[in-house]
């Protein structure tokens, strides 16, 4: 019967409300250095976990996106070996149907009517412009001809080796000056679609208005139109820290980053990209790795059903569009979550200033006395 009773007020005990008992220590620097605690630990949580971070949002960062790009402008060069050539977007644009990574042509160098047969390969020439000797060129076996293949003949003619390649082989050198230097006033449309799938939002950087005529005559700019998709070629290598015709003559790599960071609690007209620009290739004065160039070839037949090709080193500038970003929303969990570290770093306060009070104080002896109570149990 007895146990019975016992069970009994075991479960009813569980019903009790228990509190803390609290010993107020008149301390002054103890008061004074727990209040310090708390107004750091509350202007933490409140100026840098929500307002500076948003902890009361749930983020999301994988943002889903697609690019599209058009290029404007023409221009006209005058090469005194191929006379004149009119260049539009397709045919300085590589590749021309608008992707995230484009390249624009800005110098060249034209080798017309090549045709397959036999030729004298071009002058091998050492560091300081000394040209080998024919005896010499023989000699070293491991020289590859970079244009054609070695057909074990010799011209006395050039002092060279006869190759079998498109014939006449490239022998131009580099314009000093950009021949498409006029693309500095190129325009180029970036049209950049985004998408958060966690919160179902989607938008474009296209500014939204009824205006029809505002993207005809907008230019992206900083400071009166930093929501236009247009921009001018100069003034993105301008923003870079570089000069574009300086550029041009052998030719580079700018990154155009577009940076996403919305905030879904505001309304959506005040989700907004923001561009910044870079080069991303190291610029080396006299360096051979410096520049951006490569080689393509259009290929034609005349009369005869014969092959001959027009060969194009083309030196210009790559741009890659780089696209990144985050959106954050109201949520309960990441709210409770913030609060819930707050209240553990106000705790950790108090649980310093405990210990100070009871083991660093010349009178830690008397707070242990009213902090503990000590119960004996006497048994009979």
């Amino acid at each position: 019967m007895t146990r019975m009773a016992g069970w009994g007020g075991f479960f009813f005990s569980l019903l009790n409300y228990k509190t803390e008992k609290y010993v107020i220590a008149e301390n002054k620097r103890i008061g004074i250095l727990f209040r310090l605690y708390q107004l750091a630990v509350l202007s933490y949580i409140i100026g840098w976990v929500f307002v500076v971070k948003k902890g009361y949002q749930e983020k999301e960062e994988a943002i889903q996106t697609s690019v599209i790009t058009k290029l404007k402008g023409v221009t006209l060069t005058n090469s005194s070996e191929t006379g004149l050539h009119l260049w539009s977007a397709e045919d300085y644009v590589i590749p021309p149907n608008g992707e995230q990574v484009f390249f624009i042509v800005t110098n060249y160098i034209e080798t017309p009517n090549q045709r397959l047969g036999f030729c004298a390969e071009v002058s091998i020439q050492k560091k300081g412009g000394i040209s080998l000797s024919l005896e010499a060129a023989l000699s070293q076996e491991s020289l590859l001809s970079l244009s054609g293949i070695k057909t074990g003949s010799c011209l006395n003619s050039t002092g060279t080796c006869e190759i079998h390649a498109w014939c006449p082989v490239e022998y131009s050198r580099r314009p000093a000056e950009p021949l498409l230097g006029d693309a500095e006033n190129f325009t180029i449309y970036i049209k950049n679609f985004i998408r958060f799938p966690k919160f179902e939002f989607s938008k474009s950087n296209v500014l939204e208005t009824s205006d029809d005529s505002y993207l005809k005559s907008c230019s992206y700019d900083r400071e009166n139109h930093p929501y236009c998709p247009i921009f001018r070629l100069g003034d993105l290598v301008s923003w870079a820290g570089h000069d574009f015709q300086d550029m041009a003559v052998k030719g580079g790599c700018i990154a155009i980053r577009i940076e996403w960071n919305c905030d879904l609690d505001k309304d959506t007209s005040q989700c907004n990209p923001q561009y910044s620009f870079t080069r991303l290739d190291m610029k080396l004065n006299n360096s051979v790795t410096s520049g951006y160039n490569f080689r393509y070839a259009r290929y034609y037949r005349d009369e005869n059903g014969e092959t001959y090709r027009t060969l194009y080193k083309v030196y210009g500038i790559r741009f890659d569009i780089m696209i990144n970003g985050q959106a954050g929303k109201f949520s309960i969990i990441p709210t409770i979550i913030a609060i819930g570290s707050g209240v553990a770093l106000l705790g950790a306060g108090a649980f310093a200033c405990d210990m100070i009070l009871l083991y660093m104080m010349n009178t830690s002896s008397y707070y242990r006395e009213r902090k503990f109570e000590i119960i004996n149990f006497k048994y009979d």
